[in-house]
């Protein structure tokens, strides 16, 4: 058995609160669950009990968390760990992760996939662009890979050929240099790779190699 010695409020955190028990660090809670369970200092508890119960608080809070920013919009096991990581403790968080990956609420591989077909087929993104985006949801560099190979290489050349239309048609009017350079940035920017814009641009421009992109 332990002692509560002491429930201190948290300096940055004014709803959570620091326990200790027999005049050592036992664990940081929601201030809300020193009442609900009624702690109090010079209180007698046993200790792995009452750990194991908060414990199992903190969990479902977390868990309840995770699933309203899964309910917002989807997110990657890194950007879930990363906003559970204010609140809760790394155990903690492991454990939300197990459930949401079991119950394929958070699914990296899926993520991906639909990531890139909406990149590809909506946005009409190179690989390049696309496998930035997916960087920035913190998917894993495997599943990045594997992901960005599914992309079928004739129809992104058709998007590239798509935007890059849609872009001469803006500056036919303009000096035909500048139009190829420009084009080539838009193209650049949108993720295609050099041979990609540079079949374009030769399209567009009727294989005319004096100009550089």
């Amino acid at each position: 058995m332990g002692i509560i010695t002491k429930i201190e409020a948290q300096q940055k955190r004014d709803d959570r609160v620091n326990i200790y028990v027999d005049e050592k660090f036992f664990m940081a809670i929601y201030k809300e669950l020193v009442f609900t369970f009624n702690l109090k200092k010079g209180q007698e508890i046993d200790p792995n009990h009452l750990k194991s119960i908060l414990d199992d608080e903190m969990y479902m809070k977390a868990k309840n968390k995770a699933l309203s920013i899964l309910s917002k919009a989807s997110q990657s096991e890194k950007q879930i760990k990363q906003k559970l990581s204010k609140d809760y403790e790394e155990d903690t968080i492991d454990r939300v992760i197990d459930f949401l990956q079991k119950y394929k609420f958070v699914d990296d591989e899926d993520l991906a996939n639909r990531i890139v077909n909406t990149n590809v087929k909506v946005n009409k993104y190179g690989k390049n662009k696309i496998k930035q985006n997916l960087y920035n949801k913190g998917i894993d560099k495997s599943i990045i890979e594997h992901a960005i190979d599914e992309i079928n290489t004739d129809e992104e050349f058709e998007n590239a050929l798509y935007l890059g239309k849609k872009r001469y048609d803006r500056l036919r009017n303009e000096d035909p240099k500048k139009s190829y350079q420009k084009i080539g940035n838009h193209l650049a920017y949108k993720g295609f790779n050099y041979d990609i814009i540079k079949k374009v641009l030769n399209k567009l421009f009727n294989d005319i190699d004096e100009y550089s992109c």
